[in-house]
């Protein structure tokens, strides 16, 4: 179940922040609408790399449909545009 509180809870920020941990985030609401999410470091950390990989996997697969669109290239057109001495 979602820990969800006010804003104004953060007066008391210290018991706020024993509420959340590695499997509990914390959801702050502003007039009653959700406005913030606290939760621990390594969690954010995590959140990135899933997201960094989410991006360079919706990259990889555009790069695919557009070499299966206009054509792939061939090894030595690789190289030639790499610069890549044989």
């Amino acid at each position: 179940m979602p820990n969800i509180k006010p804003i104004s809870e953060l007066r008391n920020y210290t018991e706020v922040l024993r509420e959340v941990d590695q499997e509990r985030r914390v959801y702050l609401t502003r007039n009653g609408h959700g406005a913030y999410t606290i939760m621990t470091i390594e969690e954010s950390d995590e959140y990135d790399k899933l997201k960094a990989a989410y991006k360079l996997l919706t990259g990889l697969k555009r790069a695919e449909a557009q070499a299966d669109h206009d054509g792939w290239l061939s090894v030595e057109e690789v190289e030639k545009e790499l610069g890549v001495d044989r």
